[in-house]
């Protein structure tokens, strides 16, 4: 695992990615902190990353679309297979070396509440509350970009679906306002949902049957529940799309709580997302 980090880590920084990712991240939050600190006079550096969170959008893909895809494309990750070390190894090795990258820039961040509290009074515990809480959100994206690398050998590809995920992640709560609360538009979602998961389960084992049989079963109990108590349905959808989201939980450290709910949800959909690029290499191992 520590060849692999190693590696990983040469690469990076032997090549323009590691400096691109490092620039975008200081520009953003730097831009936020000349908004907010500087011409604004706030003292909450928190709003600051508020603000800079979103350009995961764009720099998170850049960042993880080569992980994998790059491996699949010149065919060298077979040389991952013969490596004696196993694929969970090599999927941690890979993505600690993206979070090194990621902190980094980070570590830099870390110095402006320091130095506007000279000039201020700056809520220090809650600017770096919030600072924790950044790293965390911008680790939960990085499993969810390595998790797309390993599923396509198209770089471009890969990042052009990573900037989606994370866009819509972004604007689920907003979003959530125009989507359908009845109980038959909930009913009928969830169903959509249950499909893309049967078709990823599909693609991720080559197992038809058992694909079918999650999705079959899955349909069934929302069916069930349906006709048993329909109120149960209504306003689920919504409510799902602002549970899921990432940025949204984000916010509640930006407004000055530290919620351990939020942080235990991060490191589940690390863990979540981690475990499927481990089953989507395993699958190609396989093959």
């Amino acid at each position: 695992m520590i060849a692999v980090l190693k590696h990983e880590l040469r690469l990076y920084f032997h090549s323009l990615t590691a400096y691109v990712f490092g620039a975008f991240l200081l520009a953003f939050v730097g831009i936020g902190a000349m908004l907010y600190n500087i011409q604004a006079a706030v003292s909450n550096f928190e709003f600051v990353l508020s603000f800079g969170s979103l350009v995961f959008v764009v720099i998170v893909p850049i960042l993880t679309m080569r992980v994998i895809a790059e491996e699949r494309k010149q065919k060298t990750d077979q040389l991952l297979y013969a490596l004696p070390i196993t694929t969970a190894q090599v999927i941690i090795g890979k993505y600690l070396s993206l979070l090194i990258v990621y902190l980094i820039p980070l570590c830099i961040i870390c110095v402006y509440p320091m130095i506007f509290s000279q000039y201020g009074e700056i809520y220090l515990l809650t600017s770096y509350g919030s600072i924790l809480a950044f790293f965390i959100l911008g680790a939960a994206l990085i499993a969810l970009g390595v998790f797309i690398s390993s599923l396509t050998d198209n770089q471009g590809f890969a990042a052009a679906i990573g900037i989606a995920a994370i866009l819509l992640n972004y604007y689920s709560v907003s979003l959530s306002e125009y989507v359908s609360a009845t109980a038959s538009g909930s009913l009928i979602a969830l169903c959509v949902i249950v499909l893309i998961l049967g078709a990823v389960i599909r693609y991720l084992t080559k197992n038809e049957k058992l694909a079918y049989g999650i999705g079959f079963i899955l349909i069934a109990l929302l069916l069930i529940l349906y006709f048993v108590d329909a109120s149960i349905f209504e306003g689920l959808l919504p409510r799902i799309m602002e549970q899921l989201s990432l940025f949204e939980r984000f916010n509640t450290f930006v407004n000055g709580v530290f919620d351990m709910t939020a942080i235990v949800y991060y490191l589940t959909f690390i863990a979540f997302f981690l475990f499927l690029s481990v089953q989507s290499l395993e699958k190609r191992r396989y093959n």
